[in-house]
């Protein structure tokens, strides 16, 4: 791989950053209610009376704060102090502890249930701010969710952390994340934002607790959420009987890097050993199953029927094209990086709008954007693709 590749894939990715970061800061500030809108459509028209969600505002204040620690300035201060008093204020359950789900474009709470995977986030987002802002009281409430998720959630029994509660800390019968999800007690995609989380978190902290937590994950992962077939199963019972037969290419290869990244951090040298080798063969699978003749990474696969899910999201693009730079550094081959190459120029035609800005949310087979689909929603925001390209660009 020449060097002139190599510097021509920097600078696309170093504009790109720009490009996204400058759409999130000139498009989303709620300047009549304060935070930031709840959606822009696919034609970057507002919708200035929606209703804020905690996955994208815990999602603006994470990125904005990365992007400060990956530049070594302030550039995008003013929109993390921004995000974080909008948490403050308006999301944070000062009665019960723990994170609301949702509140109204004024503010006020709507749903006040706590998803698990809405604390982690909120974990993640208020220890990259305080890498940056050093703001005490967002460490002590970052410290104080995690207190809350292994009191409240973590099961004694079984091992591992159950999905959601009611406001105040209840046990619901509908806890799932989204309308497309299984209604189950345990979900391998709540388990790998919890991860993320307590990595950040010991990062900053380093306590004993939070290092405990994140080796016992890496465990889980290890003995329970990946398949022999070298997929992640998705859906749990209480005791860990699989509930779906879906295989999910960007969860698969999404979790090689963040494994391997929180056991990087964690220090352990066998965890690093294991998802090394581990990472080897789920990228080598993804690679096998994953991709289509124009290197778009389709969505889903069902592993009895086969049946595909053809559209291309936009965060599997990005979060293969880190998985498969983790693999590159380690093995030193070639084909992993050839085909992130591959990927990006796939991204570049398809997946980013060149026209209005930032990434549109999926595209089908054929291409073409769906025009229903959100540019910011609850759950379109800036954090896979502001996340991957620093990842790429701090590991290249």
């Amino acid at each position: 791989m020449g060097n002139q590749v190599l510097i021509d894939f920097r600078e696309s990715l170093e504009k790109e950053l720009e490009n996204v970061l400058s759409y999130w800061q000139q498009n989303t500030l709620d300047h009549n209610n304060d935070g930031f809108i709840g959606r822009i459509d696919h034609n970057n028209t507002m919708d200035t009376t929606h209703s804020k969600g905690i996955i994208l505002n815990t999602r603006i204040l994470w990125t904005f704060s990365r992007a400060n620690n990956f530049y070594g300035d302030d550039r995008y201060g003013v929109e993390c102090k921004r995000a974080f008093e909008y948490l403050w204020n308006h999301f944070r359950d000062m009665e019960h502890g723990g994170v609301y789900w949702e509140v109204d474009f004024k503010g006020n709470p709507t749903d006040k249930r706590k998803q698990i995977y809405a604390q982690a986030f909120c974990i993640y987002a208020l220890s990259e701010y305080y890498k940056y802002a050093k703001r005490v009281e967002a460490l002590d409430w970052a410290i104080a969710l995690f207190s809350h998720i292994e009191e409240r959630a973590y099961d004694i029994e079984f091992g591992g952390y159950f999905e959601a509660f009611g406001e105040f800390w209840e046990p619901i019968e509908d806890v799932r994340l989204s309308e497309k999800d299984l209604n189950a007690p345990k979900t391998t995609n709540t388990h790998l934002h919890i991860l993320e989380a307590y990595t950040t978190l010991f990062e900053v902290t380093q306590k004993i607790e939070v290092k405990k937590a994140l080796e016992r994950l890496m465990q889980l992962f290890q003995d329970r959420l990946f398949r022999e077939d070298g997929h992640l199963k998705l859906f749990f019972s209480k005791d860990w009987k699989e509930q779906s037969t879906e295989i999910s290419f960007g969860h698969d290869i999404e979790a090689v890097w963040l494994l391997l990244l929180a056991a990087r951090t964690s220090g352990s040298k066998n965890y690093v050993t294991t998802f090394e080798k581990l990472g080897i063969v789920i990228v080598d699978t993804f690679l096998q199953k994953a991709l289509d003749n124009e290197f778009g990474v389709v969505n889903a696969q069902d592993r009895i029927t086969k049946e595909m899910d053809t559209d291309r999201h936009w965060w599997p693009q990005i979060e293969a094209m880190v998985g498969l730079v983790y693999l590159w550094k380690i093995t030193q081959g070639n084909t992993y990086l050839e085909h992130c190459l591959k990927i990006w120029d796939f991204t570049q035609k398809y997946i980013l709008d060149h026209k209005h800005g930032e990434w549109f949310f999926r595209v089908d087979v054929n291409g073409n954007p769906y025009s229903e689909e959100n540019k910011v929603g609850p759950w379109k925001c800036p954090y896979h693709n502001g996340r991957g390209l620093i990842e790429l660009l701090s590991i290249l």
